[in-house]
């Protein structure tokens, strides 16, 4: 079942929205916590979010922004805001689609439809989803997720491309410079304490699938991936 998160403060028109999308057998978010809609979206991981510009403390521009940083799911702007301006910015920040108020909700369904099957279905590019596997750990870099026998742990795309970095080294050492190249592009900017802060969110990752020593430190050269589970050896 596909999920939708809706991110809109005005509840006769979010919930409108939730019943009404409901009806064609998505989960539906919608999100109230709008201080920060961010820890919603890393438990929900939607695969759509539809997203109002005017929102509490910071605006939609601003969480798409930052959806961005984790996720390529589809986002549509939906909007009272009329102006040619408005959707240029929504578009400049990582929407994919602009509807505005008032909207007729066979619309929007259209446009989810639409955006789903561009991301996901029958119009995707390079439709066959990428799964790196190493001794029944599973990677689904796409969907932000690892997976470990029936367990699974939702992946911010940082902590992503750090598993697949080791899961790609395995047996050799994924080195700091590689990681931090592979994360930021530009190593210029970026605090070597950053990658100890990230290694380490990744191994709670791990732990959360009841998987203890996952990453291994190699002094002078960076980190390896340990394919023990529980004291037992991965063929």
């Amino acid at each position: 079942m596909e999920k939708i998160m809706i991110l809109e403060d005005d509840p006769k028109i979010a919930g409108y929205l939730h019943t009404f999308i409901e009806k064609y057998s998505y989960a539906v978010l919608t999100v109230d916590n709008f201080e920060n809609p961010m820890d919603s979206f890393h438990w929900f991981q939607p695969d759509l979010v539809l997203l109002d510009i005017n929102l509490p403390s910071f605006d939609g521009f601003y969480w798409c922004r930052q959806i961005r940083l984790e996720s390529v799911c589809p986002v549509i702007f939906i909007s009272a805001r009329t102006g040619e301006m408005d959707q240029v910015m929504a578009l400049e920040n990582g929407g994919d689609d602009f509807i505005t108020k008032p909207f007729h909700p066979d619309v929007v369904m259209a446009k989810i439809r639409s955006q789903l099957r561009r991301a996901y279905g029958e119009y995707a590019l390079g439709h066959q989803e990428r799964i790196l596997q190493k001794d029944g750990l599973k990677l689904f870099p796409e969907r932000l997720e690892l997976r470990f026998g029936t367990d699974v742990t939702p992946l911010t795309k940082k902590e992503a491309n750090i598993i697949e970095s080791l899961m790609g080294r395995h047996p050799r050492v994924a080195g700091r410079e590689d990681l931090l190249e592979k994360l930021w592009d530009d190593q210029t900017y970026v605090d070597e304490n950053t990658l100890n802060v990230n290694i380490t969110r990744v191994r709670k990752k791990f732990q959360e699938l009841g998987i203890t020593g996952a990453v291994e430190t190699v002094r002078g050269a960076g980190y390896r991936l340990c394919v023990t589970w529980n004291g037992v050896e991965g063929s």
